[in-house]
Parts: C-alpha cells; sequence; structure tokens
C-alpha cells in the first residue's frame, strides 16, 4: 500500500519489506519499483524533508529498478 508524501516531485511512496522493493509515484505519472532496498533506508526517505533530494542521493543509480507504468 502507498502512503501519500509532501513533495513536489513525489506523490507517495509503498514498501514491502518480505520483498525489499520501494515503490516510488510520481506526480508526472510514473511509477517505479525499486529492488533489494532495506527497510532502514526506507525509513529514512520517508523521514526526509525532501523524498526527491533522498531519492536523488540516496536510491537511483544504487538500486536496480523498473518501470512500473508512466
Amino acid at each position: 500500500m502507498h502512503e501519500p508524501v509532501r513533495s513536489s516531485n513525489v506523490r507517495s511512496v509503498g514498501y514491502n519489506q518480505a520483498e525489499r522493493a520501494l515503490e516510488v509515484a510520481f506526480h508526472s505519472g510514473g511509477l517505479y519499483r525499486y529492488e533489494d532496498v532495506p527497510a532502514d533506508v526506507h525509513a529514512a526517505l520517508m523521514a526526509s524533508s525532501s523524498k526527491g533530494g533522498f531519492l536523488a542521493r540516496f536510491i537511483k543509480g544504487r538500486y536496480r529498478y523498473r518501470s512500473v507504468s508512466g
């Protein structure tokens, strides 16, 4: 299940702890699934004041991902 977030770029974030899968939905309509993301990274993303900045710095380019839609 996705949780809406306050961000100019990110609409919502979902996390499946059993699969270590992070899903990020963007206001632009894209939905991406990042694989093998530890729970503490998800928690840090949710605690971050800048979701887009956190994604760019700590998730993009570090975890394998695929486009789910958009």
